[in-house]
């Protein structure tokens, strides 16, 4: 009676384990630390935590996330739009404080957001053609690196 019981248990559970890898077509081990908007209007975010390329038509949203750990980090390093409006929906999951400050190729500063801690704040920007850097503004956290590249095509 026993080995009945034991039998379909054992099936249950390697059935479930089987299920379990076949989720996403994102691997867990991925390091993508680019955000690209391009067309049509879909966005994803893996389980990895990490933001695969967010897409969008005449406006570009794109995620940007704080490291959750509290690292003086921001998940994604490279985030492409195309040029008009573009949304930047900024998160910050930690206890440490973080904002996001835009600046064009001449150090003008052209969007920030308010420091935050577990939370998010959109950031609504119309943006032409050219490099644009993006950083927390928070003391010594863009000096400890954590800062990006935002490209506008």
């Amino acid at each position: 009676m026993k080995t009945r019981l034991l039998t379909p248990s054992v099936a249950c559970v390697l059935g479930a384990f089987a299920l379990a890898g076949c989720g996403s077509s994102s691997s867990s081990s991925t390091t993508d630390t680019t955000a690209t908007a391009t067309t049509p209007t879909t966005a994803t975010t893996p389980a990895t935590g990490v933001s695969a390329p967010t897409k969008a038509t005449a406006s570009a949203k794109l995620t940007l996330q704080a490291d959750p750990a509290g690292m003086l980090a921001f998940q994604q390093t490279k985030l492409t739009a195309s040029a008009g409006s573009v949304t930047i929906v900024f998160e910050n999951a930690s206890s440490v404080p973080h904002n996001v400050m835009i600046v064009d190729s001449t150090g003008k500063i052209v969007g920030s957001t308010p420091t935050i801690t577990a939370a998010s704040r959109t950031l609504n920007l119309k943006l032409a053609k050219g490099a644009y850097t993006y950083y927390c503004g928070v003391p010594g956290h863009r000096q400890a690196g954590m800062q990006g590249t935002l490209t506008i095509n």
